[in-house]
């Protein structure tokens, strides 16, 4: 759900020249909702999970 807003309201109509660009975009994205809305933001690492 979070993610259809980000996309939505920040992401929308944008190119980016690489994935890594996109993602601290998305990044960006996501710190700037979570302050809007007074929520706590946290990222986990799901690389080498299996």
């Amino acid at each position: 759900m979070e993610w259809e807003h980000l996309k939505r309201d920040q992401l929308v109509a944008q190119m980016f020249e690489s994935e890594s660009e996109l993602a601290y975009q998305v990044s960006v994205g996501l710190e700037a909702r979570g302050e809007r809305n007074g929520h706590k933001v946290e990222y986990v690492n799901l690389r080498g999970m299996k």
